[in-house]
């Protein structure tokens, strides 16, 4: 019987030559043949030159300054940003009045029957019983002051976001311009955006709506250009043809079209409002977040886990319920629907009613169960026992030490010896490989950037932890993925584990590993690995999944052993989507090494933590764009230009 063989055709040296990306390695090395030289006669190896460094902080001290000093006197504060901020004030405060007027049995009872309604009495009981766990928790006056931020910040980010969707999506030039400020509030760090916003506004709840409107509002509207220019060009044809007007087209051809993508931009949008609520908390939001924040200061991991878990369930109904919704766009309506939401309305308002007559509006404190003291005393056994001195295998400090002194250190100390020159060419000839001239143009000029800013050693250290956090969580996330791919019956185990880490805000994993690791850049570099990994797993399974089964069926008849199926037919063909995986577990450890800095992480996220915590507008805003030029920089040199992805070279 034929086999495959795992001997791939040996390349001479002419047919190595004859390879694009040698070709594009070989002029890189002749351009830098003659500029190094010229580099290092001019500026020196080493660190990034100090002559080629701008100093930015006087003129954003100066801007500090100026805004401070006008905030009360100016008009443009006066008659525009106090307008906004009074708004926002009487907004939700008349939510938060409203949920705490109907009570926390009418808002537990709103809530299961929204979810009833949109899909099913199964989640409409996860949503009743998600809601009485955070009263039971001692949490529901925090859960409706989040959930109250929550509800304004949304709407605001669903409108801001679809205006702004809507006009990329009948614009081409409207979507060029959009798209790289889209990308770099994306990319930019959720802290980076509360500096500005709250030398503007104060510390406060305007400041923190207004940070969660500008970090949220992005999906709503990359999802409504995709929806509106995705739409079938046959049916808006159609409806041209008919004599229609361009407004008639979108408001009866265009929108309903995209109906699907508008859902999905909702949920990602209440997803990410939901993570900057709760980081929103340093800047006086209040709610769950606020008392997170809190217990992590004081290193109170019971409180700090008391009021993670409402703002998991809260993450997961929410997601939950907007995801059925989006299902069932597109189904046959449901006969009597209607009347479903009727009695729906009416079973509400009885129970709301009934709860302001028994004068039961407010959660009974006999009915908290505290577990603060209990898990406390647990992280206090884990620590005795587990923190260190455990036999053979060391406790998880030691492995925290051992990691940070074997891996980090090294890394770190290593990307800051090499000349400055040397990881500009390293980065030239990563993204050049993969992709353009264009994109390692672009990678390069983001990270010479980072030197022109002043932050070259702190980059190079946040650098130096993204790629262990990312080393490990490829190995891990592969593997599992892998594993999960060719096992229906661990894919469905994966399935809710992998729901609900991708739902936690990232503010949320910094709980378990401070109890675990305590703090430091191993605990930061741990819930990086720890929130990027399901996205990876998810990935790679996805993508091995879709491989074609022919492919794998005349692999077979080939005589081909299960690995080599995987390895020769599965793995090549999967290719896009495991540099997709690479590319966003990338994009999310970053994202959550920079939150790293609440818990000793050091480097880029500490002085973006400094100078939020200081109203350093210098430092903080230096380290958010030395942050962006980083990710800006990643997401090249791993993500594969289209035209290069389609020749698979």
């Amino acid at each position: 019987m034929a086999t495959i063989t795992a001997n791939p055709p040996r390349v001479g040296l002419p047919g190595l030559l004859k390879h694009r990306a040698v070709h594009k390695l070989l002029l890189l090395a002749l351009a830098a043949a003659v500029l190094v030289p010229l580099a290092n006669a001019r500026w020196a190896s080493g660190s990034w030159p100090t002559a080629l460094t701008v100093d930015f902080s006087e003129p954003l001290a100066k801007a500090s300054d100026w805004i401070i000093d006008n905030r009360d006197s100016h008009p443009l504060f006066l008659y525009f940003f106090g307008h906004v901020s009074n708004v926002v004030v009487i907004a939700v405060r008349a939510v938060y009045l409203g949920l705490l007027a109907v009570g926390w049995a009418g808002v537990t009872a709103l809530g299961a029957l929204v979810a009833w309604r949109v899909a099913g009495l199964r989640l409409a009981l996860g949503t009743g019983v998600a809601f009485l766990a955070c009263g039971l928790l001692g949490m529901w006056v925090p859960t409706m002051q989040t959930l109250a931020l929550m509800v304004v910040a949304v709407l605001a980010s669903v409108v801001v976001g679809a205006l702004l969707g809507l006009a990329a999506g009948l614009s081409d030039r409207m979507d060029r311009i959009l798209r790289p400020v889209l990308d770099t509030m994306q990319v930019l760090p959720a802290f980076a955006y509360l500096l500005p916003v709250v030398l503007v506004f104060g510390i406060g709840v305007p400041a923190a709506v207004l940070a969660t409107v500008i970090y949220a509002a992005p999906p709503m509207a990359r999802l409504t250009s995709l929806g509106l220019r995705g739409a079938d060009k046959e049916v808006l044809e159609a409806v041209e043809s008919l004599g229609s007007t361009a407004r008639q087209r979108l408001l009866t051809a265009r929108i309903p079209l995209a109906r699907k993508e508008l859902l999905l931009g909702l949920n990602q949008t209440i997803m990410m409002a939901l993570s900057m609520a709760v980081i929103a908390a340093v800047i006086g939001a209040g709610g769950l977040g606020d008392r997170v924040y809190q217990a992590l200061a004081s290193v109170d991991v019971g409180a700090a886990l008391a009021a993670g878990i409402p703002i998991v369930l809260l993450a997961v109904v929410l997601d939950r319920v907007t995801g059925a919704a989006g299902e069932k766009l597109g189904a046959e309506p449901e006969p009597r629907s209607g009347l479903g939401w009727l009695y729906a309305l009416v079973a509400f308002a009885a129970v709301a009613v009934a709860g302001r007559l028994v004068g039961r509006l407010d959660w009974p404190e006999s009915w908290v169960v505290g577990i603060a003291e209990p898990v406390n005393r647990a992280v206090d056994w884990m620590t005795a026992h587990l923190y260190s001195g455990v036999p053979v295998i060391g406790g998880t400090a030691d492995w925290a030490g051992h990691f940070t002194t074997w891996v980090l250190d090294p890394m770190r100390d290593g990307l800051q010896g090499l000349p400055w020159w040397s990881v500009l060419l390293i980065v030239a000839a990563l993204a050049w490989v993969i992709g353009t001239w264009r994109t390692a143009l672009t990678a390069v000029l983001a990270m010479a950037a980072i030197g022109v800013l002043g932050v070259w050693k702190p980059s190079l250290d946040t650098l130096s932890q993204v790629l262990a956090a990312v080393a490990v969580t490829l190995v891990l996330g592969f593997a599992v993925g892998i594993a999960a791919a060719r096992s229906d019956r661990l894919e469905r185990l994966l399935r809710p584990v992998l729901d609900v880490f991708q739902t936690m805000p990232q503010f949320v994993y910094l709980i378990p590993v401070v109890a675990l690791f305590g703090v430091g850049r191993a605990p930061a570099v741990a819930a990086a690995i720890v929130y990027a990994l399901p996205a990876v797993v998810r990935i790679t399974t996805q993508g091995l999944r879709q491989v074609d089964p022919a492919a794998l069926e005349a692999a077979g008849s080939l005589g081909a052993t299960s690995w080599q199926q995987l390895k020769q037919v599965q793995l090549p063909l999967a290719r896009p989507a495991l540099l997709l995986a690479v590319n966003q577990g990338l994009v999310l450890v970053l994202a959550v090494v920079v939150i790293g800095g609440l818990v000793g992480g050091g480097a880029l996220g500490y002085d973006v933590v400094f100078g939020l915590a200081q109203g350093d507008l210098a430092t903080g805003l230096v380290a958010g764009a030395a942050i962006v030029c980083l990710g800006l920089m990643l997401d090249r040199v791993t993500q594969p230009t289209e035209r290069r992805a389609k020749k698979g070279a």
